[in-house]
């Protein structure tokens, strides 16, 4: 059962053997009982520790594994494992400029997941909406934490708009829920901290420098993009503005990363979203959140940018729904402008894949111009909630 040890995840992190994963000797002993707790069964002598790949752009994963084996009636079951780490550990680390990579290191929130799992965060749960089961925290050498979790069987259906729909009612019941002091009390960061870190830092470097650039942007597949790049550079002088705004808006305690990827929806609870992978977990202003539900399956390459209207314009109003499900009734109109407004300043500037423009392939090219066609949208969006400002001299376009 303790098997060889395992690689090759796209990760780039360390290989973990299911012993060391566990932190035991006796592994047949800690799996039969941790499938008992799991299942309520007897684990039958065989099991395999199955390496998911994963991106490696979050800095807290460090591994993600399935553990598969049978009970001993033949019955299949399966525990899913993420190793959360330090981020001195993230292989991207020394690509970052030395201070940025010296500030992450001194202060990222690495083990903000477990909140998830905090009786005060569970409590703030509206029905429909839960965390996976949680089955074992394990202390790993060198500041890692292996959670050992349930393994959601996720629905093959395609996350259509009334999933959008449902997914946006249920954060907006949530935020609001955490939009109570004694959710906030549970983190003493400033407001909107987590936004204005990365705005004021992976931004400038990532998103406002290359708008600048003039041989950049005259590669053919941006030439033509003109009125884009100056619509962004006239917006990023504002970014303080806009920051300190945020700080003024209702807050609460989001999700902070809800994109579709990460609310799941389990094959045998249609009607249940299960919310995994918390991140950017400081107080942000009330639709914050829906953000990353706006994008997460367009930066995916999963659905064309051209759908960006419709659910901008379905999970606004479903949103707007949950929070007066829970007794908060915000300005309509503040809460389309922090939404339009922190998606611009996290996603705006800095989702062009400028690495492609070497690639010559179709393939890069349509990936590309989706990219652009997403920013193209952000930007327009955010220019609407700022018209009666008149801020660029030109009226807005919301849909191309």
């Amino acid at each position: 059962m303790r098997g060889a040890r395992l690689g090759g995840q796209l990760g780039g992190g360390p290989a973990f053997l299911l012993d060391e994963l566990l932190q035991t000797a006796d592994l047949g002993t800690a799996v039969r009982e941790l499938v008992r707790e799991a299942f309520g069964a007897e684990a039958a002598a065989e099991s395999t520790l199955i390496p998911v790949p994963y991106a490696s752009g979050s800095p807290a994963t460090g591994a993600l594994y399935r553990l598969r084996g049978a009970t001993t009636d033949g019955r299949p079951w399966s525990l899913f494992c993420k190793v959360l780490q330090h981020v001195r550990h993230w292989p991207m680390l020394p690509l970052l400029p030395p201070a940025v990579a010296a500030d992450m290191v001194a202060g990222f929130p690495w083990r903000s997941e477990l909140e998830l799992w905090d009786p005060l965060i569970m409590a703030s749960l509206p029905p429909g909406l839960r965390p996976p089961r949680l089955h074992r925290l394990v202390e790993l050498p060198d500041d890692r934490v292996a959670v050992w979790q349930e393994d959601i069987a996720v629905s093959s259906e395609p996350f259509d708009l009334d999933h959008y729909r449902r997914s946006a009612y249920l954060l907006g019941r949530w935020n609001a829920r955490c939009s109570s002091p004694e959710i906030l009390a549970t983190n003493d960061s400033p407001a909107n901290q987590a936004l204005r870190q990365y705005a004021t830092t992976a931004v400038p470097m990532r998103g406002i420098e290359p708008l600048a650039d003039d041989d950049l942007w005259a590669h053919p597949w941006l030439r033509d993009h003109g009125e884009l790049r100056r619509d962004l550079c006239r917006l990023a002088p504002r970014i303080p503005e806009f920051l300190d705004r945020l700080d003024t808006m209702p807050l609460c305690l989001p999700h902070g990363d809800a994109s579709p990827q990460n609310l799941l929806i389990p094959r045998d609870e249609p009607d249940t979203v299960v919310v995994i992978d918390l991140s950017f977990r400081t107080p942000h202003a009330l639709g914050f959140d829906l953000g990353q539900l706006l994008v997460g399956l367009v930066h995916a390459g999963e659905i064309p940018a051209s759908r960006l209207p419709a659910i901008a314009d379905t999970i606004l109003p479903s949103y707007l729904r949950g929070l007066r499900a829970e007794g908060v009734n915000p300005s309509i109109a503040g809460v389309a402008w922090s939404f339009a407004i922190a998606t611009l300043l996290r996603s705006g500037f800095d989702s062009f894949l400028y690495g492609l423009l070497e690639d010559p392939s179709d393939g890069a090219r349509h990936t590309f111009d989706e990219r652009v066609r997403l920013c193209r949208f952000l930007a327009d969006r955010a220019v609407g909630t700022l018209a009666e400002v008149n801020i660029l001299g030109r009226t807005p376009v919301f849909h191309r």
